[in-house]
């Protein structure tokens, strides 16, 4: 890929300068790549235009692996992300791990 790491999107975002672009951020990736995914939620959410998620390392559901997914998706509520968060991974068992985070009626 051109872009290798979440401060490479935001170099070029604020070079261009205009309020409606925005960045993905992809935490499979981020993770995989950089790491300290708290550290850049908080310093970049603003300017994040969606989020994509999936377990680490092994890209399936976000339910296992190295990242806790009810602590970021909490980060993202106190930050006040209102976006989508997109799954992007090789489903093994499927939705089950979203029960917890479904909105009742």
């Amino acid at each position: 890929y051109f872009l290798q790491a979440q401060g490479e999107a935001h170099a070029i975002r604020e070079e261009v300068g205009e309020p409606n672009l925005k960045v993905q951020m992809d935490l499979y990736h981020a993770q995989i790549v950089e790491g300290d995914l708290s550290v850049k939620l908080r310093r970049w959410i603003g300017q994040v235009g969606h989020v994509q998620i999936a377990s680490v390392p092994d890209r399936h559901e976000p339910d296992g692996g190295e990242l806790s997914y009810p602590h970021l998706f909490g980060l993202l509520d106190e930050l006040g992300y209102t976006g989508w968060v997109g799954c992007e991974y090789r489903p093994a068992e499927g939705l089950g791990w979203f029960a917890p985070y479904r909105r009742k009626g």
